[in-house]
């Protein structure tokens, strides 16, 4: 079925799993499609496929190789494999944004699909995908795929450089949802598999030398994707500022989760007179995740984190604020932690000193959900 028309005259229409956007005319495109990639001025059509076959199952290719996989599906859209380019995803295409912005004769279209709770990414994680001769090992599930159609016409390095724009807005639109790299601590910058497909139309009278962050192309390109992938991120799979208030959410990517919680408690639990089982220490839990003083101050805990892994901020600098905001934590839910919290932690590298600042908060939140006399006004009920 038709989705879309496009301020082109471009139909994007949505069937067999995929988003297929039809040209009506001549299109300059850069993409990163496995075939016809890179910048194109002979294709008829572009498209974002759903590689997912089901809930639990694993992706498949249709062909030895990516690029011949592709091919293939060009082929079952009925389409000219020879005149299309395409990207995959295990996003949904029934969870797609679309969302333009307009400025006098420019009008930009970003359309997004997304997911990235199993494959966000910083750029410069550690990796384990090699390709050997045009063969890759493993086909990660989660990518945040954009195509992003420009009225106007552009010159080949104008729309390289949308490219350049595009990406960093992707990225912004990310860290504004503060989601972490499922592969180290870092805040993640995209997934490992993200695709981008760039159409200018050019037919138009509109002609555009440059789409860098000064020009009000580059703008509308921000305002578009940042806001197409944010929406495809929370159609996907949630993922949204209200979701993000959470101390759970906050620390994940530092590989704190209830069960190392639920530990940390049971080595500490021999000070308090009664033990909680374990589904009542985990509703304590939850019901403290998103109080507004505790997602606050664990922000600001492990931002600190951050700024030490950048070398913004020195250890002395970090433990001695870090003991300041457990303080505060402390305080706030009355809680009875007399040992010493961050002392003599200063002279470790950075990898020893955020592993103890981490533990540490981790026993916070261990005593706080583990208090056997449940009285706090935070916890009642």
């Amino acid at each position: 079925m038709m989705l879309y028309r496009l301020s082109t005259g471009d139909e994007v229409h949505r069937y067999k799993k995929s988003i297929v956007v039809t040209f009506e005319g001549k299109r300059k495109v850069i993409s990163t499609s496995p075939f016809n990639g890179g910048y194109r001025e002979d294709l008829n059509s572009v498209f974002n496929h759903d590689i997912n076959p089901g809930a639990g199952m694993e992706c498949k290719l249709k062909a030895p190789t990516y690029e011949e996989h592709m091919y293939l599906v060009a082929e079952e859209l009925g389409l000219n494999p020879k005149k299309t380019a395409g990207i995959s995803t295990a996003a949904s295409m029934d969870n797609v944004s679309i969302k333009t912005e307009r400025y006098r004769d420019i009008t930009v279209t970003a359309i997004v699909t997304g997911g990235i709770e199993v494959n966000a990414g910083r750029v410069g994680d550690p990796t384990t995908l090699y390709e050997n001769q045009g063969k890759f090992e493993t086909i990660k599930a989660g990518t945040i795929n954009i195509i992003l159609v420009i009225d106007a016409d552009l010159t080949p390095g104008a729309i390289t450089r949308a490219v350049v724009t595009c990406t960093e807005a992707k990225t912004a639109a990310i860290q504004e949802l503060l989601e972490g790299s499922k592969y180290s601590r870092g805040i993640a910058t995209g997934s490992g598999t993200d695709g981008t497909i760039i159409v200018s139309n050019s037919k138009s009278k509109v002609k555009l030398t440059e789409a860098g962050k000064h020009t009000k192309l580059g703008e509308l390109i921000g305002l578009a994707v940042k806001a197409a992938v944010k929406e495809a991120l929370f159609f996907q799979t949630g993922l949204s500022p209200k979701l993000q208030h959470s101390v759970l959410r906050r620390t994940k990517r530092f590989r704190v989760n209830e069960d190392i919680i639920w530990d940390k408690y049971i080595d500490i639990v021999t000070e308090y007179e009664e033990i909680l089982m374990k589904p009542q220490f985990i509703h304590n839990l939850h019901t403290i995740d998103t109080i507004d003083e505790l997602v606050t101050l664990t922000s600001l805990y492990v931002h600190l984190l951050d700024q030490l892994d950048w070398e913004l901020l020195s250890t002395r600098e970090v433990t001695k604020e870090g003991e300041i905001i457990l303080k505060r934590i402390i305080d706030i839910f009355n809680i009875d932690m007399k040992e010493p919290l961050l002392d003599n932690i200063k002279k470790k590298s950075i990898d020893d000193v955020v592993e103890v600042m981490i533990d540490k908060l981790i026993e916070v939140l261990a005593v706080i959900s583990g208090k056997f006399c449940i009285k706090d006004k935070y916890l009642e009920g």
